[in-house]
């Protein structure tokens, strides 16, 4: 899959639709609950996934099937274990020979969740609806589809994953991105981790800087020059990324392929690197 076909419009999706090879549909919608107001409801994907959806789309959780359990020192959204994942695709219905196509509710974070792991574990087409569910303008259905049970059997590059100390190096050696707000970058504000700042190195670049106001990705020539002006050479491996738990990042490193730049992301990001006390902190509006 080229790096620029990543992403699908929605007049495309429904031309692919209608033909004879239609792609594998993964409703992935999810949202970050933070600071909720008190006796406000947590956001049910499944609910949302219920009321209406895609037809022939399964729902894919974020929190059980595309990361594993948080433990001391994982982060907030560790990898998941390759056999729960497998399962959970081909139960979906993917398979390494039929395209896949996965959207959430709009914001995209979810959706590249998906998009970088299937990806990563050897998926050689998969594409995020851009936009997601709010550029459809077809019909929606209710009903749960059954999918002939897919054959995916997830196989991780070698390359594409950062740990903390690989991505600790790239910010010295060549250009680690940090996608959460500004704010967060410099540590004036700090919501969810023990404490605010910065892997030393890393460059401020939040991914909400990527998109439009309608939420679809800015052209690819600009989120190229973009990525250019904060450093990306395209050289292989030379280009990483981290967010706050490995979700936000997953769009970043979207963002750097519908530039045509290939990106390594850090799972962990940090909400495991703050955890570690050992981890040295930057705060303000420089790398250093």
């Amino acid at each position: 899959m080229a790096l620029m076909n990543a992403i699908i419009t929605a007049s495309e999706l429904a031309s692919e639709l209608a033909g004879e090879n239609p792609p594998v549909l993964l409703d992935i919608r999810w949202q970050l609950s933070v600071a909720k107001a008190a006796g406000a409801p947590a956001f049910d994907g499944r609910a949302e996934y219920a009321a209406g959806h895609l037809p022939g789309a399964v729902f894919i959780d974020l929190d059980k099937e595309l990361a594993g359990h948080a433990g001391p020192g994982e982060g907030r959204h560790p990898l998941p274990e390759l056999a729960d994942f497998g399962a959970a695709m081909r139960a979906a219905g993917v398979s390494a020979d039929r395209d896949v196509v996965v959207y959430d509710g709009g914001q995209g974070w979810a959706a590249a969740r998906a998009w970088w792991l299937l990806r990563w574990t050897g998926h050689p087409s998969v594409r995020v609806l851009d936009g997601g569910l709010a550029t459809w303008d077809g019909a929606l259905e209710t009903g749960i589809p059954s999918p002939r049970p897919g054959t995916f059997d997830p196989a991780p590059r070698a390359t594409g994953l950062l740990d903390a100390d690989a991505a600790a190096a790239l910010a010295r050696s060549g250009l680690l991105l940090d996608a959460r707000a500004a704010e967060r970058y410099r540590g004036d504000v700090e919501p969810i981790d023990r404490v605010g700042g910065h892997i030393p190195g890393a460059v401020s670049a939040p991914t909400t800087e990527n998109v439009g106001p309608d939420g679809r990705f800015r052209p690819a020539a600009e989120l190229a020059d973009r990525f250019t002006s904060l450093g990306a050479t395209g050289e292989p491996d030379q280009v990483g990324v981290y967010c706050g738990s490995g979700v936000s990042g997953a769009h970043e490193v979207l963002a750097l392929a519908v530039a045509g730049i290939d990106a390594q992301l850090y799972v962990g990001s940090w909400s495991q690197w703050s955890a570690d006390e050992s981890r040295p902190v930057a705060t303000g509006p420089d790398p250093q």
